[in-house]
Formats: C-alpha cells, structure tokens, sequence
C-alpha cells in the first residue's frame, strides 16, 4: 500500500481545524501517512490550535509561514516536504470532504498519474452569478490547456509523486497544478465529490479574481508553446511588426509619388518609424529570452524532455 501525504494549506480556519483533523483520522487510519499542515500566516489562533493537535499526533507535520504568502506558495511548501508515494492536497475550510479521498485513491490506482476532484453540486443556487461564470472559465481553461477538467478551482486532488514532486509553482498558479503535471506526461482523470458550503470563517475568493486567472491562463499558454523556444513567440511579432512598417511606408510613398499627400499629412511614416522600433525591440527580447532559457536550464544540470524509462541502458 502506498505511502500518503496530505497537503493542507490553512489561512484563518481557525474554528474548524479540530473537525477537519478528526476526519482526515478517520478517514486514513488504514493507511501510513502523514499530513502535512501549512500555516499560511493566519490572522486568527490558527496556529495555537495546530500546536495542540500536533502536540498528540506524530503524523502531523507542520509548517508556519512568516506572513500570508497565498495559497500556491501554502500547496507548494507542502509538495516538497512531502514523503508520500502518493500527494493528497485538500481544502482546510471542510468544503472538501475528507471521505472522498479513498475513492480518488482507488480511481489512481486504475493507471492514472492525476485524479481531480469535481464539485458537481457546487453553486447550484447562484446559476448566473457564480456558476455560469465557473462553467465558462474551466471551458476556456481546459480548450487553452488541453487538460479537460471540469472544476479547476477545486483543491481535492491526488497526485502520484513522480509527477508533482518537480512542480515549482509562482504567483498563483495552484489550480493549473494538473497542466504542469501533463507536461510532466501525466495521465489525468477526474471524479466528482461532495461539496458543502463553509461553516466556519469566510472565504478568502471572489468573482473578482477572474482576471488573476484569466492572466495566469495567458501565461500557461505560453509557457506551454513558446517556453523552449521563446524567440519564435517574439522574433514572430517582431516580424509582423516588420511588415507592418513596410506596409505603411509602401503606403506613405505611394501617396507621395502620385501626389495625393505629403508625408507630413498622413501618419503613416509615424506609424511606420514605430512598428520599426517595436520589430528591432522583440526580436532583441527574443534573443535575451533564449539566453536567460539555456541558462535556466545549464545552471541546474536539467534539460527540456523528460525521460518516461530506459531499457538495457
């Protein structure tokens, strides 16, 4: 039986820690495993209350950030403490249930790498203000990734160790975590799970972080084409910039030749003295960011593929 370690990232859940605990317990009781709790610079005695249930339980592992560093940093310091053959990672708030996770294991132990949590039932009161808006972006999430999930959003996921264990994770980049591990030649699946509103506190997302997401998809996107090669995303729009420029010269002096305006009545030698810099200027950052990629890369002995086995080597 595989080893586990559950990742939990805690930020002010202060009132519902204990019950948390006392079903992850229960849940895991026949399993070796250890839980790991990150203490995500809480405001509230979060941490006081950790202290005690630690103080009587070997199998929980804790960790105390100076400050709030958010989420992703919380999911991330847990990934690399981590122990297990296989990483659990769970919501703190109880809107993950606990009780879902034996099932998720023994969908993983089927062959795959990745078995997602789905929160079928969420939002279902608030159909135009949260759960439309929740359906859009995990579709436009999954057609930019090519990872087909439905809720991308939910933390209750289980991971194999291989492929999550060299995930380094930015900013907040916490639900693209199953992207990372497809490019990591993860296999991913998902199942759904119960979902229950919050008891205690309150939550710490909104609607209005859509742009946060909307930012970091842009930013998945082109890590995923253009990461190993970087000059072919700017040197491209440096070369479209290019043509722009010749266009609009092209332009200005045909209405210069036949008459019909001086290059002081039109914009275009403008326009086109711009698109001329914006070329020189992204085919030179295209050129930096090939540098800064073979550095990234030679200053950790890594390469760009990974290696799935090897036979008589």
């Amino acid at each position: 039986m595989p080893t586990l370690s559950i990742v939990v990232p805690i930020y002010n859940e202060a009132e519902g820690i204990v019950l948390l605990f006392e079903k992850l317990r229960e849940v895991l009781s026949a399993h070796e495993y250890e839980i790991i709790a990150v203490n995500d610079g809480s405001r509230d005695n979060s941490w006081d209350e950790l202290l005690k249930i630690a103080a009587s339980d070997t199998h929980i592992k804790l960790i105390n950030f100076k400050r709030n560093y958010g989420q992703t940093a919380a999911l991330n310091a847990g990934i690399q403490a981590a122990n297990g053959d296989v990483i659990v990672m769970i919501d703190s708030d109880l809107e993950n249930d606990p009780a879902d996770i034996p099932k998720l294991l023994e969908k993983l132990n089927e062959g795959y790498d990745v078995v997602s949590g789905w929160r079928k039932s969420r939002w279902e009161k608030q159909m135009l203000t949260r759960k439309l808006p929740s359906l859009m972006a995990n579709k436009l999430i999954s057609s930019v990734s090519g990872v087909h999930l439905h809720d991308y959003g939910c933390t209750l996921k289980v991971y194999k160790k291989e492929v999550v264990k060299d995930v380094k994770l930015y900013g907040e980049m916490h639900r693209f975590i199953p992207v990372f591990c497809k490019w990591q030649g993860g296999k991913i699946t998902e199942l759904p799970v119960n979902y229950a509103p919050r008891k205690y506190g309150k939550s710490n997302y909104g609607i209005f972080r859509t742009y946060k997401v909307l930012l970091d998809l842009l930013l998945i996107k082109f890590l995923d084409k253009y990461m190993h090669r970087p000059i072919h995303f700017f040197g491209g729009a440096g070369i479209l910039s290019f043509i722009v420029m010749f266009l609009a010269t092209a332009l200005a002096v045909y209405f210069k030749v036949t008459g019909q305006k001086d290059f002081v009545q039109t914009p275009l030698p403008t326009i086109a003295a711009m698109f001329f810099l914006v070329g020189v200027l992204m085919v030179l950052l295209g050129i930096l960011s090939e540098m800064l990629m073979r550095i990234y890369y030679e200053s950790q002995d890594a390469f760009p593929f990974k290696i799935k086995e090897k036979v008589n080597f």
